[in-house]
């Protein structure tokens, strides 16, 4: 493989795929249909010298009719923002995420849903039988799973169905446990799913049950604080791994932000490391304090912000290899392009370049990078 130029040396092997590895993945996509010789060299830069790694997703919906998304991409391989333009989605309800890699719209006829990387395939199904304002939602084991947040008018505020793909029906399970009943609602809970299991855990407490959505029952109570100074935590998957990530202090005085790892046998937890106090900053609200983060995993990375509002800055972590941590921080490239009358929704994917390939002959979509 060779790139030939006018009184040119010609580029070829290693120097080529150490060239590529530089150019943004994005840009990957036309390069690799280029000739066969050159999509052999994309593929090779990707396996050895610059891997694919996951996406933050930050997606802006107006709140207001059209109800229009905007939707911004942070690449860490390139270390890059892109601007991803698409087709509008069928409105149906408020935009929200769950989980990090699941996206869904819940209003009282139909519920819409989409877990691929970038979401170029949304599901619609008939609405649970039970209305919810404020439900936890997952995807496990290739099914939706749908729990608590019900309306004040329901008989049971616990209830759980799960969606049967065969049948196309919603199927009643066992309730959350009665211990939940105060709390059974995605603002105060943290879900997790880990291929057959999903964990749902109080955000203020740490008080943790499993939920098996093929005997559709619970197990539990475990409790996940490590550390007795945690005021605020969230899960999520990382690679497989259940990750913990608390904050240490109060929402006025935050001591640390802290990440052990889970084990789902006993719900014994490891500590991997701290964020550095300079990154604390960046993701303290400067009008309601630490009381929370929002946090979103994927592979072996996890991007912190603030849950509050649209934050300038986000915090990244990458989980190494020999169990350390790499921190840093980057500039918010979408904050510029939100106002108060849109909801911002963050998700997490693992983006390689065929799913760029598949996103970018679907439906007309568009990707700028930002520079």
């Amino acid at each position: 493989m060779a790139i030939i130029l006018e009184d040119e040396a010609p580029i070829h092997g290693d120097v080529l795929e150490t060239i590529l590895s530089h150019v943004p993945l994005v840009d990957l996509v036309p390069s690799s249909c280029v000739s066969k010789s050159w999509n052999r060299a994309v593929t090779s830069s990707l396996k050895c010298f610059n891997k694919p790694k996951p996406w933050l997703i930050i997606h802006t919906q107006c709140t207001r009719s059209p109800y229009d998304i905007s939707v911004h991409g942070y690449d860490p391989r390139s270390n890059v923002w892109v601007k991803i333009s698409q087709p509008s989605i069928k409105y149906v309800s408020a935009l929200r995420s769950s989980h990090s890699n699941l996206l869904y719209m819940l209003s009282p006829s139909k519920l819409s849903f989409s877990h691929d990387a970038m979401n170029l395939t949304w599901h619609h199904v008939d609405a649970p039988r039970v209305w919810r304002t404020d439900p936890i939602v997952g995807y496990v084991g290739g099914s939706i799973v749908i729990a608590g947040g019900t309306c004040d008018f329901e008989d049971d505020p616990l209830a759980v169905e799960i969606y049967n793909n065969e049948t196309n029906t919603w199927e009643t399970c066992e309730s959350m446990p009665a211990i939940l009943k105060d709390s059974a609602a995605s603002t105060w809970l943290s879900i997790a799913t880990t291929g057959d299991k999903l964990v749902v855990a109080e955000k203020f407490t740490g008080v943790t049950y499993c939920f098996d959505p093929k005997t559709k029952n619970w197990s539990g109570p475990y409790e996940l604080r490590p550390d007795p100074r945690i005021f605020h935590s969230i899960i999520g998957l990382a690679n497989n791994r259940l990750i913990l990530i608390g904050m240490i202090g109060d929402s006025e005085n935050v001591a640390g932000v802290k990440i052990w790892k889970v084990n789902t046998e006993n719900f014994e937890c490891e500590e991997l490391g701290e964020m550095p106090a300079a990154l604390i900053q960046k993701v303290k609200s400067e009008t309601y304090g630490v009381s929370s983060i929002s946090v979103c995993l994927a592979g072996d990375y996890a991007y912190m912000s603030k849950s509050s509002e649209m934050a300038e800055e986000i915090v990244g972590c990458e989980f190494k290899n020999d169990g350390g941590l790499r921190w840093w921080s980057m500039k918010n490239e979408a904050a510029g392009d939100v106002n108060r009358s849109q909801r911002v929704v963050f998700s997490c994917f693992v983006v390689g370049l065929g799913d760029l390939q598949r996103a970018m002959l679907s439906e007309n979509r568009k990707f700028t990078v930002k520079l």
